[in-house]
């Protein structure tokens, strides 16, 4: 009994990420993404299924999302990508999907690499977004050709705190 209680405490605690595969609305065939339209030119359409959870359990549950790519990097500078991911409404269903938009260039800080170091391959991101936990319906991210989308489950804890009056 107690080996099964320390699991499950452990598995509530762990944060669970995934990357995401893109889909092509022609091939998936998915009844659940009929209201969301195709990919437009240069973009991908990306889909997210979220394990089954009761609505009272959604309520404890985020799902962030990162957007990025792989770029060669110095290995020394944080890079970072100049996108941002917004949030936008499906006309005529009321269903939120996401679109990373911007020009995506690369920032970074500017610290001198030594000399001679060997370039390095990186998932550089924009900064992410938390959505809420919805299991009925898809999450659904547009973004650039080229890019990959990740996401994780974040869960909260059932302790609440209280905060110092002052």
């Amino acid at each position: 009994m107690m080996t099964r209680r320390l699991a499950s405490t452990l598995g509530a605690l762990l944060v669970s990420c995934a990357i995401v595969q893109p889909t092509n609305s022609a091939a998936s065939g998915d009844s659940e993404l009929e209201a969301f339209p195709p990919a437009a030119d240069g973009m991908t359409r990306f889909v997210i299924k979220l394990e089954h959870k009761t609505r009272e359990q959604e309520q404890n549950y985020k799902v962030e999302i990162v957007a990025g790519k792989r770029m060669m990097t110095d290995g020394v500078n944080i890079q970072r990508l100049g996108n941002a991911i917004e949030s936008r409404t499906v006309q005529g269903w009321g269903y939120t999907y996401y679109e990373v938009t911007g020009k995506g260039e690369s920032i970074s800080t500017l610290m001198a690499a030594p000399e001679g170091s060997p370039p390095v391959e990186q998932f550089v991101t924009a900064p992410s977004i938390l959505v809420r936990y919805n299991s009925r319906l898809p999450v659904v991210v547009y973004a650039p050709t080229g890019y990959e989308i990740r996401y994780r489950v974040w869960q909260a804890s059932d302790t609440f705190l209280n905060a110092d009056a002052r």
